[in-house]
């Protein structure tokens, strides 16, 4: 039984011989002559190194089904927002606390008082936990004293005095009495409040501020307004041990 291309590919037969049409058996030719060229259809698995997608898809629309050029200004926009650009000079605004500093300046503390005779026989004591200093002495007198050789050694160890919060005098056992300094080390939420607002309210244009944990990042496009900014801070008392680090150009 002879097949004829026209009887599977639906080509028109030429009136004149029953051949099919040169002008349709042709249809399928291309580089070589190989059909397997054809463009892969929906169902056929996408060759390896193909996207499959359309590459103008990208240039006509964004994600949102918008044209890029709509999507590019709102994420510029937005970056602009938050001060957020590429090459752009900024620095971190933190507050921390260097606790194996903190621990020489509490031990440095308890030799002093182990050997001072104003603390003979007073049952002065400072010692340093995870998060606090405790300090007991069996007076007010005393412990006010054992608290400030205590400060004397940390701002010797150049830990600023600002991340020290001093709790209530309160009784102890044995006729004493004892006081808890609380180490503080980070930027809440309110105080970043309270920064955010100043480097706004010096007018420098465009330098922003963005809270970014427990610290704040600065960017300006001109180095020289992030150290006005710096200079400012530090004129300023937050409550806080501000440091000013990883200042990029």
């Amino acid at each position: 039984m002879t097949v004829l291309v026209s009887d599977l590919f639906d080509v028109p037969s030429d009136a004149t011989n029953g051949k099919p049409s040169k002008t349709r058996r042709l249809w399928w030719a291309g580089e070589d002559s190989n059909l397997r060229r054809c463009e892969p259809t929906g169902l056929q698995p996408v060759p390896f190194g193909r996207s499959g997608t359309d590459p103008t898809a990208d240039t006509l629309s964004g994600r949102c089904g918008r044209p890029n050029e709509c999507c590019s200004q709102m994420r510029y926009r937005e970056q602009a927002k938050v001060g957020i650009f590429r090459g752009m000079p900024s620095f971190d605004v933190v507050s921390q606390i260097d606790m194996q500093e903190v621990r020489n300046a509490v031990d440095q503390a308890a030799r002093e008082v182990s050997t001072r005779y104003d603390f003979k026989d007073t049952g002065s004591a400072v010692a340093l936990s995870e998060v606090e200093i405790s300090l007991s002495s069996n007076s007010e007198d005393r412990l006010n004293a054992l608290r400030q050789v205590l400060e004397e050694k940390l701002v010797r160890r150049k830990v600023s005095l600002k991340a020290v919060s001093y709790g209530e005098v309160e009784e102890a056992s044995g006729a004493t009495v004892r006081q808890f300094a609380t180490l503080e080390a980070g930027i809440n939420s309110d105080k970043a409040k309270d920064l955010n607002k100043f480097i706004k309210a010096l007018g420098i244009k465009g330098v922003q501020s963005q809270t970014q944990g427990d610290q704040l990042r600065v960017t300006s496009k001109k180095r020289d307004h992030l150290q006005t900014v710096i200079a400012e801070l530090k004129e300023a008392d937050f409550g806080l041990a501000l440091q000013y680090e990883n200042f990029r150009d």
